[in-house]
């Protein structure tokens, strides 16, 4: 990866971020570019707090359930890795053209806490498949629940088609114009973190349909 050298580049404001998989998987392609990310950030001078979807897994979701036991110990792991960071990057296969069952339903337990963490915090979605799509079709579908909890998903999603053989032995890509275009994804989604933590100038309020008012049992932005 060609990366500008640490000597060079100008200081960064102190940026956190979580870096996950979302496949249980051992020996996942996702978990290996999540692993990426989480070089890439570093040397681009974040934090980031690596996990895996098997620590935030959880039953079903089920509101008696939640009524009367409360919150499952993944939800809790979730819900606090997310409010410790800035920002989130999830790197998820694509299940029959949509996301895996178990990270949306950590959406939906994570999703139930007041306030919720997902909303107004900045997101990167990736994805890598041995398919031609690059599990890109997921990532699509997975941008929906998240945006409408008042994620801030970045525009410009990653995803790495024929997996099984973009990397080397290091767990580096192979393909150099692919590497740097992934280490540029990556620095151009920090730039945006760090302004967004530290150079403020505008905040929104975030709706679902103009002329919505306020509504309890729907509210998950709050």
């Amino acid at each position: 990866m060609n990366r500008v050298p640490a000597e060079t580049r100008p200081a960064r404001e102190p940026i956190k971020f979580l870096v996950f998989s979302a496949s249980l998987r051992h020996e996942s392609l996702n978990t290996k570019l999540a692993q990426l990310a989480v070089e890439c950030i570093q040397a681009h001078g974040g934090e980031a707090d690596f996990a895996l979807m098997r620590d935030f897994d959880a039953p079903s979701y089920d509101i008696d359930v939640q009524d009367s036991e409360g919150f499952p110990p993944g939800a809790d792991r979730f819900r606090a890795r997310l409010l410790a960071c800035d920002a989130f990057v999830v790197s998820s296969p694509e299940y029959n053209a949509s996301m895996p069952g178990a990270l949306k339903n950590a959406i939906d337990w994570v999703s139930r806490y007041k306030p919720q963490p997902f909303n107004e915090r900045h997101g990167l979605l990736m994805s890598a498949s041995p398919s031609m799509g690059g599990g890109n079709r997921g990532l699509w579908a997975l941008r929906v629940p998240f945006e409408h909890l008042g994620a801030r998903i970045y525009p410009d999603m990653f995803s790495l088609a024929q997996a099984h053989l973009a990397f080397d032995l290091k767990g580096q890509l192979v393909d150099p114009q692919l590497s740097e275009r992934f280490d540029t994804n990556i620095a151009d989604f920090m730039d945006l973190v760090e302004a967004s933590k530290h150079y403020p100038c505008v905040k929104r309020a975030w709706v679902e349909y103009l002329g919505e008012h306020t509504e309890p049992v729907l509210d998950r932005v709050e």
